[in-house]
């Protein structure tokens, strides 16, 4: 059941909603409610993973705070992702891949370490199911940490301030779902054409390639940070606080800042339960290279079984090290460059991330390298005096010749608010209110007249 759906939006949350509140006098049967949904909600693609997602609850909250079983918690937490998740990857045909397998197990993983730290105590069965369950995060987070979740479920009253709740929650989920089906959706018309053209070996021109990387480096942005905030918006509906998971990534001075910006709960699961416990940059330069390679480039493969996505994620660990070497030689570099070269650098990473193979991402470089040749429309020869005079531009969105125009105007809209607005939770109310006004027709129209409902790019990881 997708978020951005009819059936979501007009009939499974009012519902969840209604039910968890009408229940609210009495805490745990509020919570008993909003587990069976959350089970309802997960089960709703395959009823048959729920036993997998109940089994991973069980034998995580059996093990928590037994000192002796944390090897064997983590074993089994990864055994079952990499079972599932990279089977295919060798070989093994017809594992299915179950929803948001990578996020609970993430979820799990914390609170078996954060318990044996002694960090987080072990709660009564109903309050750590929810906590893993629970139906905002469940299939492509964000990564909430079991000690900012557990007390709040602990304390959870869910009558408590209930109209401030709702109207922060809605308007939140509201601008959320805006990024996602009137930009996210938008863009990928621009987007996907270039990419499947690379993939089938075509030789695609500078525009069209760049316009492809340009839509996509936006698609997955409005996407992820558009499912991001609407399930920040949705736990707030229920009382629950979740942590911000972006903060404008594309307006990043430098790599690093990136990293603090972008998909922010994972940042912070990678280095705090993977980077420091390797050791992080305690043992030296060399080993503090080797702790982050490795870091980035698990990292990369936790988005999918793919040797692109380690290639992406060896790109972003490349990065990062050269502007550790920089800062460590105390290289200046002026502001505006700094910012334009890390936007360069992560867009251009993008593509193997993106690309279906190896051969495809290098077939979109040399697009974006101009070695395919500059290939111009007719409509638009006399504004760009050179390159190859093309009835349409084949590889841009539906290839009629009004594309371009529609691409580069839904670009400059998309990139303006990339890199000139502030993230959604660090708007003020007037600004945020008129952000909805302006995306409420157009959401309305997306979501009730699109043939059907996109999945969101994450569920794929």
């Amino acid at each position: 059941m997708l978020f951005n759906s009819k059936l979501f939006i007009l009939g499974f949350l009012p519902l969840a909603l209604g039910g968890f509140l009408a229940l609210g006098r009495w805490r745990q049967a509020s919570l008993w409610w909003l587990l069976g949904c959350s089970l309802f909600f997960y089960g709703w693609w395959k009823p048959e993973m729920l036993a997998l997602l109940l089994a991973s609850i069980g034998v995580n909250y059996a093990l928590a705070g037994r000192p002796a079983w944390l090897v064997a918690g983590l074993a089994f937490d990864l055994g079952l992702l990499g079972w599932f998740k990279y089977a295919g990857m060798f070989g093994v045909s017809g594992v299915i891949l179950p929803l948001g397998i990578s996020f609970f197990t993430f979820q799990q993983i914390m609170f078996l370490v954060d318990s044996h730290k002694g960090a987080v105590k072990r709660p009564p069965f109903l309050d750590y199911a929810c906590f893993v369950a629970f139906f905002p995060h469940l299939i492509a987070g964000p990564i909430v940490r079991p000690g900012h979740i557990l007390p709040q479920l602990a304390m959870l009253a869910p009558r408590r301030d209930v109209r401030a709740r709702l109207v922060e929650g809605s308007e939140i989920f509201l601008l959320g779902l805006a990024k996602k089906i009137v930009l996210a959706d938008g863009l990928a018309r621009f987007a996907d054409p270039g990419f499947a053209a690379a993939g089938r070996g075509d030789a695609i021109s500078l525009i069209e390639a760049w316009v492809a990387l340009l839509a996509y480096g936006l698609q997955i942005y409005f996407d992820f940070s558009g499912y991001s905030d609407m399930a920040i918006g949705l736990a707030r509906m229920f009382g629950i606080s979740f942590p911000v998971n972006f903060r404008s990534p594309y307006q990043a001075r430098d790599i690093s800042d990136f990293w603090r910006r972008w998909n922010i709960t994972l940042s912070g699961f990678l280095r705090d339960y993977l980077y420091i416990p390797l050791g992080g940059n305690r043992h030296g330069e060399g080993k503090r290279i080797r702790n982050l390679m490795i870091t980035m480039l698990l990292g990369g493969l936790w988005h999918g079984a793919a040797w692109r996505f380690v290639l992406w994620g060896g790109l972003h660990g490349l990065f990062l090290i050269v502007h550790g070497w920089s800062k460590k030689v105390g290289l200046k570099v002026p502001r505006g460059i700094a910012w334009g070269l890390t936007l360069l650098a992560v867009m251009l990473a993008w593509v193997p991330f993106r690309a279906r193979s190896f051969g495809a991402a290098m077939e979109m470089y040399r697009g974006l390298s101009g070695l395919n040749g500059l290939a111009v429309p007719a409509m638009l020869a006399k504004i760009i005096p050179f390159g190859h005079v093309v009835p349409v531009l084949p590889f841009l969105g539906d290839a009629r010749s009004m594309s371009l125009p529609q691409g580069v105007l839904l670009l400059a809209l998309g990139w303006s608010i990339a890199l000139c607005l502030p993230d959604l939770q660090s708007m003020g109310q007037k600004r945020r209110s008129l952000a909805l006004v302006a995306s409420f027709a157009f959401s309305m129209q997306a979501l009730f007249f699109a043939p059907a409902a996109i999945p969101f790019l994450y569920f794929q990881f």
